[in-house]
């Protein structure tokens, strides 16, 4: 950062027109020192998660700066409200190709109100030129009560497999907008496609239920690679196995439609990454306690199979009762 006597650079500068009206956290500094100060507070502990989005692998070079900031800040939440936490703040790191004032005007205003909107300040970061792609990374801070964070291990034969949301559409929209299969099949159809991309661009993270996660889930995590991927981490964690049926995991309207007119099968939506919805383990006594507490916290959620014991990997079962063959689990970077 520069000294206050200290002629501006062009980072400064950036820093200073963009992100410091964002920083209004006391912790933060006024973005004028090099670290911030995070107060836990009452004994709480700090979590923390980062997530990276890169130009290419997790946008399109053409998508709007807005939904990039959203999307940016949204993955790193829907972790925090997964374990059960409550976001206290984040740091930012830009690799731009150049200072763009009609490219970060929009990033920098749809982020500022996501950050008011969510409760998570912007702390701190780094901005950085790059010749290659874009990338934005955050690190995201939240709170909880000492020792109370969900974990993917905890699981336990008996547990509910429950999802918050709709699973699949995200890598729906992506299909669209790469001029896909599901793009003809939606061509008359502006509010499927435009609710598709939505899904996409700007995920929705489920922070209004992460109390209810902390309080009733045995084990959760965020679904960002796809349900049967995630779904297999989160039992290997807890040394259990799960069955699933296919028939029960929730679809959005265009989604369902598109599966009925076999578009797409529903073996790509399970596997299909970006969802951030939450996928938890919910003990068959607290079912009843987790559902209300999301009916009153405005989420849907979906119950769509039970842990079992074993080592084998989830199964996900068609309405005749066979086991569906996944050739892919997951997204996979490498």
């Amino acid at each position: 950062m520069t000294n206050r006597g200290e002629k501006a650079s062009g980072e400064d500068s950036l820093i200073a027109r963009y992100f410091k009206p964002l920083a209004n956290d006391p912790g933060a500094f006024g973005l004028d020192d090099d670290a911030a100060a995070l107060r836990a507070g009452g004994g709480d502990d700090i979590v923390i998660t980062t997530d990276a989005i890169v130009e290419g692998v997790h946008f399109l070079p053409d998508d709007p700066p807005a939904t990039l900031a959203r999307k940016a800040l949204r993955v790193n939440l829907s972790d925090l409200a997964a374990k059960g936490a409550v976001p206290a703040g984040f740091v930012l790191t830009l690799a731009l190709r150049g200072a763009d004032d009609a490219w970060l005007k929009p990033f920098a205003q749809a982020l500022g109100e996501d950050a008011a909107q969510f409760g998570c300040p912007l702390l701190g970061g780094d901005t950085v030129s790059t010749p290659g792609p874009v990338m934005v990374s955050i690190t995201a801070f939240g709170r909880l009560p000492q020792g109370k964070m969900i974990h993917r291990s905890g699981a336990r034969a008996g547990d509910r497999v429950v999802v918050t949301g709709t699973i699949g559409d995200a890598a729906l929209g992506l299909n669209l907008l790469r001029a896909g299969p599901v793009a003809s099949a939606l061509a008359d159809d502006n509010t499927g496609r435009e609710m598709l991309t939505g899904r996409y661009r700007v995920p929705q993270p489920r922070n209004a239920l992460a109390k209810a996660v902390r309080d009733h889930a045995s084990a959760a995590m965020d679904v960002s690679d796809g349900l049967a991927g995630d779904l297999a981490k989160l039992c290997a964690a807890s040394a259990v196995s799960a069955v699933i049926d296919v028939q029960s995991i929730p679809l959005s309207a265009p989604a369902a439609v598109l599966v009925a007119r076999k578009v797409v099968g529903i073996e790509a939506l399970i596997s299909g990454g970006d969802d951030y919805e939450i996928l938890c383990a919910i003990p068959g006594d607290r079912m009843a306690a987790f559902v209300q507490e999301a009916k009153r916290a405005g989420v849907a959620v979906t119950a769509i199979g039970g842990i079992i014991a074993g080592s084998a990997p989830p199964s996900f079962l068609d309405a005749q009762g066979r086991e569906l063959a996944l050739k892919q689990l997951s997204y996979s970077h490498f």
